[in-house]
């Protein structure tokens, strides 16, 4: 049964969340149409153009991303603190640069400030504005709708894009978000559209890999080949704007120990997380060659100081979608958000069986 997205998305659990949309009767709508032979890569364009520009906006991180041909993936932090410290003319600003007719409302307002009801409503306004910009729901929904009306306005048509309503995952912890980054970063490689990260087009490992090559001040010849490939690709063909907000940084120092979120930046290292999602890629296309064969160990170390089995990684980066339903995380997370929900009577019995635990205790432990 549809649940209530109130039910779904709690940040008194865990900022981070887990998006997905998909194109109606999962229909290749953003990629190769088998049935018309019309290619549509264009939108994916769109897409990524769009969340950037969201999270420019909105007190909202991009933490991860894939865009494919009927899907896409989203890894989403709402930095709530964030919103709530904004003065109100930056709220104003901020909101207005979504929908700038609704400036109007606050100058028919403003033109009558000597009233006390008047001020009140405007600040209940701007409180709302505010709660919407840290709002997943809100920043799907200004995801969602202009791509579906930009690609029925192209193919001169109505009704439904998108299948229906977003689903959202809540990731309780950081070894949760780490898997699920690298689940939603391997989509290309597990659909065998591309071998490699550095191939995978439309997704936040390939940005990573080439803002760091552009970084490089010694460039290896694969990030040589990768940056050409890049520029080609995007900046010629499809003509990518990617200025406005950038994805969620990693931690500089050593791994995290404890997921709260507060410092704002990823727990992991971005080089931990390169050898990841390398050694993961070359492992499900079985192209282990002697240079991935060498990160094995340093994978396996790495997967050991998140608190992630390594033997179980492979499966948790294959199947993460089947392993767990509204949450992601480790039994001891899954067992304290069911309390939290059942304390916010959205679920009848605090020790009734939640969904996961047994994956959970087989990839990350008891």
């Amino acid at each position: 049964m549809t649940r209530a997205r109130n039910q779904q998305v709690s940040l008194d659990d865990t900022p981070y969340y887990h998006c997905i949309s998909r194109c109606v009767r999962r229909a290749y709508l953003c990629g190769d149409d088998p049935v018309s032979g019309e290619n549509f890569d264009h939108r994916k364009v769109w897409l990524v153009e769009r969340m950037k520009q969201l999270a420019s906006v909105f007190s909202v991180d991009i933490c991860a991303y894939a865009v494919m041909s009927n899907h896409y993936h989203l890894v989403l932090h709402v930095n709530h603190k964030l919103a709530d410290s904004w003065t109100q003319d930056e709220v104003i600003q901020r909101w207005t640069r979504l929908f700038s007719r609704n400036a109007a409302a606050l100058e028919t307002i403003a033109g009558n400030r000597s009233s006390k009801s008047a001020r009140e409503q405007r600040r209940r306004l701007i409180e709302q504005w505010r709660d919407r910009l840290k709002d997943i729901s809100w920043f799907m929904r200004c995801l969602n709708e202009p791509i579906a009306r930009r690609a029925n306005r192209e193919d001169d048509c109505t009704g439904r894009f998108w299948e229906g309503r977003f689903k959202s995952q809540a990731l309780l912890d950081d070894k949760a978000l780490i898997t699920c980054m690298a689940y939603v970063d391997l989509n290309p490689v597990r659909a065998h559209l591309s071998a490699t990260p550095e191939e995978s087009d439309f997704t936040s490992i390939q940005e990573r890999l080439v803002s760091h090559a552009r970084r490089s001040k010694k460039r290896s010849r694969d990030q040589s080949t990768m940056l050409k490939h890049y520029q080609h690709y995007f900046e010629s063909n499809r003509k990518l704007k990617t200025a406005g907000a950038r994805l969620m940084g990693f931690q500089s120092g050593q791994l995290q120990s404890e997921f709260t979120g507060a410092d704002h930046c990823l727990p992991i290292t971005q080089a931990a997380y390169f050898d990841l999602v390398a050694w993961s890629a070359a492992s499900l296309t079985a192209s282990r060659t002697k240079a991935v064969m060498d990160r094995e160990y340093q994978a396996d170390e790495r997967l050991g100081d998140v608190g992630i089995k390594p033997a179980d990684w492979l499966d948790a980066v294959t199947s993460f979608h089947k392993f767990f339903y509204q949450a992601a995380g480790d039994p001891g997370s899954l067992i304290k958000y069911q309390a939290s929900r059942a304390k916010a009577r959205l679920v009848r019995f605090k020790n009734k069986w939640v969904r996961g635990i047994k994956p959970a205790t087989r990839l990350f432990g008891t």
